[in-house]
């Protein structure tokens, strides 16, 4: 029985250890929240420190020039028929969709080489079913002609009822049939208009008497040569006539139907006679035979800049 307070003195009496360990658990609980906020700012102003000063996204510049030397070309400096490596004819009376009059012939009869020149000569014969006969030369350009510059030296025939064209179509019809694919008329002109000379685009919002042209007045044009070209790049396509500014269309950026400009094209050469413009007052018959004629055709690469 001696025993039992013992025990009971034993477990009343303060324990040193057990006290301390109180005070500290009380003390945590007291700046627990205080320290985690402290070391948590303190982290942060670590990090933040160490990240460099914000900088805005750089914007990229693209500016478009083109080579000073052609990528192809041809100077007609072989008399004769047109280099077969360089051009192939369309061939046939078939209106092509202008209710034109010309049967085009594949011949030197319509289209010859002699003294640097290229002559596309239109006659008063008849060919398979038409009236008249003609050429339409097609360019066998880089199949990469994409963008670049496209410039010939030329001379026009004068006479009602004639319609020479210098003009670009694409190679694939990749957004369907014209106009939807687009096409480029660097030079058209209308002999019953004479010296007013045309440049045009069309698309699939802008075509027959609503496409984008301009228009110069050149009245030497059945005289002297002068020189047509079409610069051309992903955000416009300008028309130069003497290195004159003419024409200028810039890519809207609304889709293929105001801009299907983005696929490689080739070159065409002809002279067409009557048809729904050209023909539109007659054919005079006592013009023939009648010629537009090429000094050159030269295509320039575009060359793109980052800044």
């Amino acid at each position: 029985m001696q025993s039992r307070p013992e025990v009971q003195r034993d477990i009343a009496a303060p324990n040193p250890g057990l006290k301390m360990i109180d005070v500290m658990k009380k003390f945590t609980w007291a700046i627990g929240p205080a320290m985690l906020l402290l070391l948590a700012c303190s982290k942060k102003a670590d990090v933040g420190d160490d990240l460099p000063p914000y900088q805005p996204p750089v914007q990229q510049v693209k500016t478009y020039s083109f080579d000073a030397a052609p990528a192809w070309s041809d100077e007609f400096n072989t008399d004769g028929a047109p280099d077969a490596n360089k051009w192939t004819y369309d061939v046939g009376g078939t209106g092509w969709g202008n209710h034109e009059l010309e049967y085009y012939t594949n011949t030197t009869n319509n289209a010859n080489i002699s003294g640097g020149i290229l002559t596309i000569t239109a006659r008063k014969e008849s060919m398979g079913g038409m009236n008249y006969t003609s050429s339409r030369l097609v360019s066998k350009t880089p199949a990469d002609l994409l963008y670049g510059r496209i410039e010939i030296r030329a001379k026009l025939p004068a006479g009602r009822g004639t319609w020479p064209a210098i003009w670009m179509l694409p190679n694939d019809y990749a957004y369907g049939n014209w106009p939807n694919s687009g096409e480029i008329d660097i030079m058209e002109h209308v002999g019953f208009d004479p010296a007013n000379v045309h440049f045009s685009i069309h698309d699939q919002v802008n075509f027959a008497g609503n496409s984008k042209t301009s228009t110069l007045k050149i009245p030497t044009y059945q005289t002297d040569f002068h020189t047509y070209r079409a610069d051309w790049t992903p955000d416009s396509i300008k028309g130069y006539y003497d290195d004159q500014l003419v024409f200028t269309y810039n890519n809207p950026n609304t889709g293929w139907q105001m801009w299907p400009f983005d696929k490689s094209f080739h070159i065409l050469l002809n002279l067409a006679i009557g048809g729904d413009w050209g023909g539109s007052q007659g054919v005079d018959d006592t013009i023939f035979p009648c010629a537009m004629q090429v000094d050159y055709v030269r295509y320039y690469k575009m060359v793109t800049t980052v800044k």
